[in-house]
């Protein structure tokens, strides 16, 4: 059971560590656009400061702010965990990594960015340890209003992008591109991460895991 929770958690961290470089890869190439959430993070802290990781904390804190009022009940750990690492990883990476003027340079960035995101994406969500705080308020409009989850999604990230916008992010052909993309990767590496996560804890161990990592 230990060795169990041990990968489990592995995976989630180290999924949200490749999460993270894949969305600071395409912030260093934002003038082909970053994703929504990060057009808004993005013009919050060009015009009033602090770090995109400190925004992504912050908007992330308001968001499980409202979802555990209007659910009444406090998120997983991992949601918690989601939120603080997250803003601390795109900080990290965002420092380490270099700046490019060139369009060539930030086009490479942007691409290889979107499957780096798409693979950790799979991989943190593979061991069902808890969802981002977005998710959880996707979740909830779906379940008050109704309607699919992509439409859901798709309306919130548009809210989002152009509130960004109209702030002063980074909004173009790559936000677009992201929006529609990255979903289609993220369904090939989620059963790839979970096959692989069955495997690392052990073939005795099957029965036990599947109803925390089967996709919904």
């Amino acid at each position: 059971m230990r060795r169990m929770y041990l990968w489990r958690w592995g995976f989630y961290l180290i999924g949200l560590m490749i999460m993270s470089l894949g969305i600071t890869m395409i912030i260093k190439g934002e003038d082909i656009g970053v994703n929504a959430w990060d057009v808004l993070h993005i013009a919050l802290y060009k015009t009033i400061g602090l770090s995109i990781g400190s925004w992504v904390i912050i908007t992330g804190l308001i968001i499980v702010a409202f979802t555990s009022l209007m659910y009444r009940s406090f998120p997983k750990i991992g949601t918690w965990l989601n939120m603080l690492l997250t803003g601390v990883f795109i900080d990290f990476f965002y420092w380490l990594l270099p700046d490019t003027d060139s369009f060539s340079f930030q086009l490479i960035y942007f691409i290889a960015g979107i499957f780096v995101l798409s693979f950790g994406t799979g991989m943190y969500i593979s061991p069902n340890l808890g969802s981002g705080p977005r998710d959880g308020l996707m979740m909830w409009i779906v379940e008050k209003l109704g309607g699919s989850i992509k439409i859901a999604r798709m309306s919130i990230e548009l809210i989002v992008a152009v509130i960004g916008w109209l702030l002063g992010g980074p909004f173009g052909i790559g936000t677009v591109i992201i929006a529609i993309g990255s979903g289609y990767i993220v369904q090939f590496a989620l059963p790839y991460c979970q096959g692989l996560l069955l495997k690392c804890i052990g073939e005795e161990s099957l029965e036990g895991t599947k109803p925390f990592i089967q996709m919904r």
